[in-house]
């Protein structure tokens, strides 16, 4: 108790419930095999797609049916790190909140609006409404990142580790958008390549020195 008494002292004064455990029921409750010592109990943020559009976002990143919560969760922790607006995580896609996912962040899940479950066409069709251009970042892309606008409102749409973005999907896109590949390597995986997109829309937005 006496490792987390800052914490502990601080969910007291909040009026927090605070219970001492066995380790044989912190393992039992805990995802990781090795527990910190100290779980907490908390409701799920919920977070709608109106919100984030009435806050007229410059940046938003789309998770189109990214299953891997190590990917997810780290594009999450980058469009946090490169400022983006919100996220939005697609039906059939990761729970945003599995603990892998969780991890994954770093605590950038509870540092920008993350909008889960809605289907993507419905997403696409509601930021464009709102005056957000639709980037799809594919690796079959005409444009590479470095010479497609991105000082408009815009969002990005990224697709699953095995299939990238589906036919409907590109096809709804107003840009289909490449990271270029200048050495041998066949392809990035997602996360390197949403972060490397994330941070050429942070530059787009950065004044001129």
């Amino acid at each position: 108790m006496q490792r987390y008494a800052d914490i502990l002292t601080t969910a007291l004064d909040a009026g927090l419930r605070v219970t001492s455990v066995s380790g044989e029921v912190l393992a039992a409750m805990a995802d990781a095999q090795t527990p910190q010592g100290l779980l907490a109990v908390c409701r799920l943020p919920a977070v709608d797609l109106d919100e984030v559009l009435a806050a007229e976002p410059r940046v938003v990143a789309v998770l189109a049916h990214v299953r891997d919560p190590g990917n997810a969760g780290t594009v999450i922790r980058a469009a946090d790190a490169a400022g983006a607006d919100a996220v939005v995580v697609s039906e059939g896609s990761v729970d945003a909140y599995a603990p892998k996912v969780v991890r994954s962040t770093a605590g950038s899940l509870f540092h920008l609006p993350v909008v889960t479950g809605a289907p993507v066409h419905a997403v696409v069709d509601r930021l464009r409404n709102a005056g957000l251009r639709i980037l799809a970042a594919e690796g079959t892309g005409d444009r590479t990142v470095d010479r497609v606008d991105l000082t408009v409102r815009h969002a990005w749409l990224f697709g699953n580790e095995a299939w990238g973005l589906r036919a409907g999907d590109l096809e709804n896109a107003d840009d289909v958008v490449r990271v270029p590949i200048h050495g041998r390597a066949e392809s990035l995986n997602l996360a390197m390549a949403a972060t490397i997109c994330l941070y050429a829309s942070a530059a787009a937005a950065a004044p001129a020195p």
